[in-house]
């Protein structure tokens, strides 16, 4: 006898139908559960900076590491790329293979190149609505700009002076500090009569070496020019300021550093040399070092001049979302809170305006008395040009100071080559 035809299957038919439901929903909750999590992690920005000395990046670090703390969904990691010198092949080999950071620390003056690469986020519509725009110290708004489009802000500011030892001008007799090139000349002869070496000239083809000619270059009438065009190293000027500093190497009045080190300030410290041409930025390592020191303002031929100085921070082509929380970084950047720290902790003199007059600042100042005379100097500091080609310009200079120093060359035959080659290879 045939059993009876079993009433389990429609049940079990039933069950399958379930599970595939349940697999469903779970599946769907799973991939949920994925999309928030992702939604939750934060945006890394990719920061690149050549903040120097040592000092000065634990500094930046315990500010970025501020904002981090404060911002869950962005997280910003800062690396140090080397010097501005060493960091520019790197920048542009980046740029090129679609490898560019979020956020660059750099000198203005390279704005034109990132620009004609299309590589940068314009900030036009940010910095229109920003509540900084009144803030930011007027004589850095130019640093911003190229063409028509604002393209960067100021991180911070500085210029340049001749940090000295009063204990080696004391040994040697010196009372009278200089202001002008020919007491900076004979306060150079005193030292070296008492066996003190004087003075530490930045050697390189790179921009901190031309940097630290151009106040010279400055005081002695020259102008740069704003565009390619206008631009020449082939003046009076610089023959001069050339003649000059070939007559501290001649006499005996300077050394060199070693090439493209310029910055570093080690002899300084020892006492290997009693003045370096330098700014402010390096207040706090001289601080630590426990070294005496003091601060000359640059020394005039015709007017007093010095170079503002100083890095702004770029924001390049990326994602929406990443741009934005670049854009947030800014911000903080530029506050009050962030200028007033960066300023306290390392020397830099702050952007925004209102951290020069707040309490915190005032009493940072009367303690140290050097940073007075960064402050006046700010009337007298020029800006380095920031037109298309800049970068390729300074090169040429700095070949030309270099020649001359090294002596492998005539100030009048060194400008000459060097506009030559200027002239061949500027932008059209």
């Amino acid at each position: 006898m045939w059993p009876k035809p079993s009433n389990t299957a429609p049940l079990i038919v039933c069950n399958r139908r379930c599970w595939f439901v349940l697999l469903g929903f779970l599946a769907l909750l799973l991939i949920g559960c994925t999309t928030a999590t992702q939604s939750e992690q934060p945006i890394e920005l990719i920061f690149w900076h050549g903040v120097n000395p040592p000092p000065n990046r634990l500094v930046l670090q315990r500010l970025v590491d501020r904002f981090n703390a404060r911002h869950p969904q962005i997280h910003v990691q800062a690396l140090y790329i080397g010097q501005p010198d060493q960091q520019l092949p790197k920048i542009l080999a980046a740029v090129v293979g679609n490898a560019a950071p979020d956020l660059l620390w750099y000198n203005p003056t390279i704005t034109g190149q990132f620009v004609d690469l299309g590589a940068l986020r314009p900030l036009d519509d940010w910095w229109q609505a920003s509540p900084y725009r009144e803030q930011v110290s007027p004589a850095l708004i130019p640093t911003m700009r190229y063409g028509d489009h604002y393209w960067s802000i100021p991180f911070a500011t500085n210029n340049l002076g001749i940090f000295y030892r009063p204990s080696l001008f004391a040994a040697a007799g010196i009372k009278t500090l200089p202001t002008t090139w020919g007491e900076l000349e004979q306060v150079s002869q005193t030292l070296k009569a008492q066996g003190i070496t004087p003075l530490l000239l930045a050697l390189g083809q790179g921009e901190f070496a031309v940097f630290t000619w151009l106040p010279f270059f400055w005081s002695a009438g020259g102008r740069l020019g704003n565009t390619p065009e206008t631009a020449h190293i082939d003046t009076p000027p610089a023959i001069a300021t050339l003649d000059f500093w070939q007559r501290l190497r001649q006499e005996g009045l300077a050394v060199l550093s070693a090439p493209e080190r310029g910055y570093e300030l080690d002899q300084f410290i020892r006492g290997e040399v009693a003045m370096q041409i330098t700014g402010p930025w390096t207040l706090a390592q001289l601080q630590q070092s426990g070294i005496d020191f003091g601060v000359l303002p640059m020394p005039a031929l015709q007017t007093p001049a010095t170079a503002l100085g100083g890095e702004n921070l770029f924001v390049f082509r990326s994602t929406p979302q990443r741009e934005q929380a670049a854009l947030e970084f800014l911000d903080y950047v530029l506050s009050e809170e962030f200028q007033t720290a960066w300023a306290l902790g390392t020397g830099y003199l702050p952007v925004n305006e209102r951290v020069r007059a707040n309490d915190r600042y005032q009493a940072f100042v009367a303690r140290q008395p050097a940073l007075r005379i960064f402050l006046d100097q700010m009337a007298a500091a020029r800006a380095r040009p920031n037109f298309r080609g800049y970068a390729r310009f300074s090169q040429t200079l700095g070949r030309a100071i270099e020649s001359v120093l090294l002596g492998k060359s005539t100030p009048k035959a060194a400008v000459e080559t060097a506009e030559q080659r200027w002239q061949l290879m500027r932008p059209r």
